[in-house]
């Protein structure tokens, strides 16, 4: 009888899969062996000398300068500068590409006004206004803060205006048979419909900031920020330090992507598509 509970008990206990702890490192091998290609290729070449070796240097060199600015605060200052860059552009983004495309999708006069700019303006790249904003509003961070917002807003702009327009025809007559005032018909149906469509904006709408923001310090002469460390480093021929801010807008990229690719999976956003 003991041993009939003890093969109960063990039996009802879950068993790990034995090639779990396998896949997890089979996992790990696929993510790195690029890098290892890539670095293998890297300092192949930089020790046969096929180029200057000033102009290539091996990964060593990067790596001594990544801790020396690392440890010095020179390189997360340049990388705090140019986060604070690009929330400041996405937020002008937000703000104005949300109300703008609210507006059009609710006013059928703010929609003749607005959408043949829009559709005009959206598809030229972001860096062809460059000229224009340096013209109007000079050299430095002002002007390529506007840079980043305005290019930043199209993708806002479109999705918002499409997330009013794709609202059901049946939900705001319902609400407003119910006897909802604008107010309430606003925050209680369009806002809610809309919503998916709007955070798909802000997500494009930042990926697009994230373009702008690199461009925008390569072209402003901002003093601060990654792209301006590295048009620096251009100037003096330190490539180490222009291959290390590469790799520094890649992994803020990286980041950013995470966050992004998380935002489905936020409580909100599960809550409206239940709702809808």
């Amino acid at each position: 009888m003991q041993d009939a509970v003890i093969t109960i008990a063990v039996a009802g206990v879950p068993e790990r899969p034995a090639s779990a702890g396998r896949e997890r490192w089979r996992a790990i091998a696929r993510n790195v062996f690029p890098f290892l290609v890539v670095g293998s290729i890297w300092e192949i070449v930089a020790w046969a000398g096929v180029f200057p070796h000033r102009l290539f240097p091996t990964l060593e060199e990067v790596a001594l300068s990544f801790m020396q600015l690392t440890v010095s605060g020179i390189l997360p200052h340049h990388a705090i500068e140019t986060v604070i860059r690009l929330l400041s552009g996405f937020t002008l983004a937000a703000v104005f590409g949300v109300t703008i495309g609210v507006l059009m999708g609710r006013s059928r006069r703010a929609e003749d006004i607005f959408l043949p700019l829009v559709s005009i303006c959206a598809p030229i790249p972001g860096l062809a206004y460059a000229p224009l904003f340096l013209l109007w509003f000079g050299l430095g961070n002002f002007s390529a803060v506007l840079l980043v917002g305005f290019v930043a807003a199209f993708p806002i702009i479109f999705n918002s205006w499409t997330g009013v327009k794709a609202v059901k025809e049946i939900w705001v007559r319902s609400a407003q048979s119910m006897g909802a005032d604008d107010r309430r018909l606003f925050s209680h149906v369009i806002l809610p419909g809309a919503l998916p469509y709007i955070l798909t904006g802000l997500r494009l709408g930042l990926i697009y900031a994230w373009l702008a923001t690199i461009g925008a310090e390569y072209l402003f002469a901002t003093t601060q920020g990654v792209g301006a460390m590295m048009m620096d480093a251009r100037d003096l021929f330190r490539m180490d330090l222009v291959i290390l801010g590469m790799m520094v807008i890649g992994g803020i990229g990286f980041v950013l992507n995470a966050l992004l690719s998380r935002i489905g999976h936020l409580p909100l956003w599960r809550g409206v598509e239940e709702v809808l």
